[in-house]
């Protein structure tokens, strides 16, 4: 069984969150700018078996889509060009940046490691990828 990763979409960098092999378990991957994440893809996927990729799809509180589209859908449709056989998954991401940066408060990380915004990129991508992971446990119970 291949990884699934994980994807934050931001207008600057991207989050990045994998499973473990089994699919169990999510941890962070790395945080790229937007304009390296094909040839990261590419070069982790020379290494790793990857089975789906999940996008986050930022939502609003009405459940329409948030204005983020116009900066992730670009993303999702190369993303589709460029790995034909691999899945692009989307999931809601609300919240997921407000609850990384409670998560990193609440670890006791120091104030000016909070500022690093790339930390919290990866952490809503572990944040969402998990919420993923446990989305379709349940669906197959």
């Amino acid at each position: 069984m291949g990884r699934i990763v994980g994807m934050d979409v931001g207008q600057k960098r991207i989050g990045l969150a994998v499973t473990d092999p089994l699919g169990i378990f999510a941890t962070g991957l790395d945080t790229v700018a937007v304009s390296d994440i094909f040839r990261y893809l590419s070069e982790y996927m020379k290494t790793e078996k990857v089975d789906f990729l999940v996008v986050g799809s930022p939502v609003k509180m009405n459940n329409t889509p948030s204005e983020s589209v116009k900066y992730i859908e670009p993303i999702v449709k190369t993303l589709i060009k460029t790995f034909p056989g691999i899945p692009v998954r989307r999931i809601d991401e609300r919240f997921t940046s407000r609850l990384a940066k409670q998560a990193i408060l609440d670890g006791g990380i120091r104030k000016m490691a909070r500022r690093n915004k790339a930390m919290v990129d990866k952490i809503s991508a572990v944040i969402m990828l998990q919420s993923f992971i446990d989305q379709e446990k349940n669906l197959y119970k």
